[in-house]
């Protein structure tokens, strides 16, 4: 029986320690609260630790980076460009006393950084033309010199980079931070995460785009056309040539030959200058009388000769 009455008080005390012990991990800090107020220093440092149970707990908070991901939002640059501009930051509590007297939790805090670096992005990107916020230096793209032969000249130029992307970011963050300090915050870094025009910007930036390219391609087309005509040209050029050059060689092989048949021809007859006039009489009887022609010719005519003299 008093074996039974010792056990339990000593149960009652082992629930307590348990109930009242708690271990802090390498990434989280605690704020011990009692009756809802925050008492004590916080505890940063990892191990087990002690509360009194039921009276007193422990508020655990992150310790390492956490996320802030923007709404993205149009905003107009100071030359009056609208643009949709996608912001992201990474944030730690530093102090999570205030952290806890301020805002509570994480999702308290995440709408206060909404407060905060929004309206800070705003301030920036409206006080700077477009091309601070997209570039940092004034070095030369690198775009296809066929690409921009056609129509660098006749783009407005942007501007010149004075100030660059990466010190408005740092001038966001050096805006947004003292603000945040009353919360136990420290603001790590801000990043423009995306930039594009607005939609009837964007619209228009894609149609001037699509038809500079059709002019680059109408570009090319047009050159190769005209290789395509020289190429041509070139060819009927020898091809006329070497069709002038076979005609030449083979009229003069043709004169030749006619030259050396007249040669023969001329040898033969000089021989026998009769028989030579026989033969080319016969040819004319051949060609202009047949078996239906009818003659009428005088009996002395030169025609008949041959007739009268082998009558």
């Amino acid at each position: 029986m008093k074996l039974k009455l010792l056990l339990i008080p000593a149960i009652i005390i082992l629930i307590a320690i348990f109930s009242g012990a708690y271990i802090i991990e390498e990434t989280e800090q605690v704020i011990i609260t009692q009756f809802g107020k925050a008492i004590g220093k916080p505890k940063k440092d990892p191990g087990l630790y002690f509360k009194i149970p039921v009276v007193q707990q422990a508020n655990f908070f992150p310790k390492n980076l956490l996320e802030w991901d923007g709404d993205p939002g149009q905003v107009p640059t100071l030359d009056k460009t609208y643009i949709y501009v996608d912001t992201f930051a990474r944030w730690k509590i530093v102090n999570p006393l205030k952290f806890f007297q301020t805002v509570n939790n994480v999702m308290g805090a995440q709408a206060r950084l909404d407060d905060i670096i929004d309206p800070a992005v705003r301030n920036f990107i409206t006080s700077y033309p477009l091309i601070e916020t997209v570039r940092n230096t004034n070095r030369e793209l690198d775009i296809d010199e066929a690409a921009g032969a056609g129509h660098a000249d006749e783009e407005r130029p942007l501007g010149e980079v004075k100030t660059g992307r990466e010190k408005i970011t740092q001038g966001i963050m050096a805006q947004a931070q003292p603000k945040l300090v009353a919360f136990g915050i420290e603001l790590v870094d801000v990043q423009i995460k995306r930039l594009n025009y607005v939609e009837q910007v964007r619209k228009s930036v894609y149609g001037r785009m699509i038809a500079e390219r059709k002019q680059i391609a109408q570009k090319f087309r047009s050159e190769g056309e005209g290789e395509a005509r020289i190429i041509e040209g070139n060819r009927e050029k020898e091809l006329k040539r070497i069709t002038s050059e076979a005609y030449k060689i083979a009229q003069e092989k043709m004169g030749k030959a006619d030259a050396e048949s007249t040669m023969i021809y001329a040898q033969a007859y000089n021989q026998g200058p009769e028989f030579y006039s026989f033969v080319k009489s016969l040819d004319v009887y051949q060609k202009t009388m047949d078996k239906e022609s009818s003659l009428l010719l005088s009996t002395d005519s030169d025609f008949l000769q041959f007739f009268k003299s082998y009558k």
